[in-house]
């Protein structure tokens, strides 16, 4: 018996996800893959806590149950880890495909209760740029936009396994908690007095509360609070505004942009219509929750907003729908060949090491795939307070560094991260706002050139010619050891809770001395200065103030001198990521 229309069309659906996604299925780690493989491989020791561990993000050790999503995507992977033996990128990213299909098949179901062309509206759901890219990733959106798409997919005709779908979504991000407010829209317009459907608007909030509570309970600290500490460092109301911006530009390339004004006229004269009220509430609930709990401004945040933006353009004439989904598919398929094209040079740059970095220690300066494979060779990420010694590697990425070490350095091996169509999600030269606002608003980015510059580094021995180092030496950089940031107005540069400087050894004992500032907003008092790891001074100040410190004559071991100031605390400034102490403008021995 030959197959009906619409089991036609809704296999080209399902034909239009496998071509979207087989041609991937090598892809590179990316992105946050590496945190969640490390939440997975915690989960293997500690199955209900995957999160009850630490990790250094961008040179510094956090908590990891601060990260922004609960743990169901790392119990995933870490089911595919122990059924597969390892991680491996084709077996992985084919099980991911699951989840694109479950979003398929509900936007299926939407689209025949929602849309006068079924067919247009799954088809354009599926080339939304941001599902077609990141779909091919192990990160959160997909299994979380599976469920939530699940969820209000079977809402109508089973609100049990509904409800098992918004726990399940709860459990993959927080923003599940606005399907509370979108499905009581739905609830109040078709079934105001069905009291259980009610009730099972709860399952969102709930199940986040119930997770936070069981994680309060058995680790002694709140999910949500340690989240909190981290984003006050981020959630200034520039970076909100910013990704306010970011997002409303994103909101118009859900779809092909040239069918949103008159999807958004065509909507408003049928605003009175239940199904077009839903749709609207949706779009505009969900929205609204984005302009709130995000900052980063990332296409991708906006998936669970496809599905409505997607039925209300497919009630356009079906020629426009046509042009569109073409057109939007083009870029989608493009964006995401750049995307697997810039991991993958990660991937390569890593392998080409193996030999180089053979029988020596290994520090990553970077995140993302980079990091990942490196440290599947055995490195380490770097850290801000890391002291590097001579014949040390560093690997670093100039997109992604963070630490930027001081020190003599040898050059090994560099590479540039170069994709063959001139598009980008994220580049060196783009401006492009696809991922984060910090690095643009553009949706995406128009650029010949590279995406990333890497390189392998090896430490050299140091041999400071400065006893006593300003930090405006042009010496500084090659006396530094770690701790000490950036030099800034010429003058001064920040240091971290410990800074570590080399120094010429004087040929007689004089005192070791290191003038500071306490700004008024730092939290350190007591001030420590150590030589060749024994104290040799510590003074406790009562308030804001430049000081100097300055121990008795002293002598060092050898001809390097290694000289280290400690405090007893630390802050952060808004905006600003790095863990900051007090002020230094010069240490070393008085003359």
């Amino acid at each position: 018996m030959a197959p009906s229309v619409t089991q036609r069309q809704f296999l080209l659906v399902l034909g239009l996800v496998l071509l979207i996604r087989l041609p991937f299925l090598n892809q590179a780690i990316q992105g946050d893959d590496h945190i969640y493989l490390t939440e997975a491989s915690h989960a293997l020791i500690d199955p209900l806590h995957p999160d009850n561990t630490t990790y250094v993000f961008q040179g510094e050790e956090v908590d990891l149950r601060g990260q922004p999503h609960p743990p169901l995507d790392g119990w995933v992977l870490a089911a595919l880890i122990a059924v597969i033996g390892g991680v491996k990128e084709v077996p992985f990213h084919a099980a991911y495909m699951l989840f694109s299909v479950i979003a398929a098949c509900s936007m299926w179901s939407l689209a025949r209760r929602f849309s006068p062309h079924p067919l247009w509206a799954a088809l354009l759901f599926v080339a939304v740029p941001a599902f077609v890219v990141n779909g091919n990733s192990l990160e959160t959106d997909l299994p979380f936009l599976a469920f939530w798409m699940a969820a209000v997919a079977l809402f109508e005709a089973t609100p049990l396994l509904s409800a098992l779908c918004l726990a399940l979504a709860a459990l993959t991000a927080y923003q599940a908690v606005l399907l509370t407010p979108i499905l009581a829209v739905y609830v109040w317009l078709f079934h105001r007095r069905n009291r259980a459907r009610w009730l099972t608007l709860l399952v969102p909030p709930l199940t986040v509360a119930a997770w936070q509570l069981f994680e309060r309970l058995s680790t002694g600290a709140l999910p949500a609070a340690v989240l909190n500490g981290y984003l006050a460092t981020y959630q200034t109301f520039d970076a909100k505004l910013a990704s306010a911006l970011a997002l409303t530009i994103h909101s118009w390339f859900i779809v092909f942009p040239a069918l949103v004004p008159a999807a958004l006229v065509l909507a408003w004269r049928r605003r009175r219509e239940p199904d077009t009220l839903f749709l609207l509430a949706w779009t505009g609930v969900f929205f609204a929750g984005a302009l709130a709990i995000f900052f980063a401004g990332a296409a991708r945040y906006l998936l669970p907003m496809a599905a409505p933006v997607a039925l209300l353009a497919s009630r356009l004439r079906p020629k426009w729908l046509a042009v569109g989904f073409a057109a939007q598919l083009a870029l989608g398929l493009g964006l995401a060949a750049v995307n697997y094209q810039h991991w993958a040079g990660y991937r390569q740059f890593a392998e080409s090491l193996r030999s180089v970095t053979a029988g020596h220690r290994v520090w990553v300066d970077g995140e993302w795939g980079l990091r990942y494979y490196l440290e599947s060779d055995g490195a380490l990420p770097l850290k801000k307070i890391q002291r590097l010694r001579p014949g040390d590697i560093v690997v670093s990425s100039e997109l992604g560094a963070s630490v930027n070490p001081t020190a003599p350095f040898a050059p090994l091996r560099t590479a540039e991260i170069q994709p063959t169509l001139p598009l980008r999600l994220i580049g060196l030269e783009s401006h492009s706002g696809y991922s984060t606002v910090s690095r643009g608003f553009w949706p995406f980015g128009v650029s010949a050139g590279p995406i990333d510059r890497v390189r392998a580094r090896q430490v050299a021995e140091r041999h400071p010619t400065l006893a006593y180092l300003p930090m405006n030496a042009p010496e500084a950089a090659d006396q530094i050891v770690s701790g000490i940031f950036s030099l800034e107005d010429n003058r001064f540069r920040w240091m971290s809770r410990s800074a570590v400087v080399a120094l010429k050894s004087p040929p007689a004992a004089l005192p070791l001395r290191v003038t500071f500032t306490i700004p008024p907003q730092a939290r350190a008092r007591r001030v420590t200065l150590l030589l060749d790891g024994r104290q040799v001074a510590s003074q406790t100040y009562p308030a804001p103030g430049t000081y100097t410190l300055e121990s008795p004559p002293v002598r060092a071991a050898g001809a390097v001198a290694i000289a280290e100031i400690a405090i007893d605390e630390t802050f952060f400034a808004p905006g600003d990521s790095r863990e900051l102490g007090i002020v230094l403008t010069g240490v070393g021995f008085a003359p």
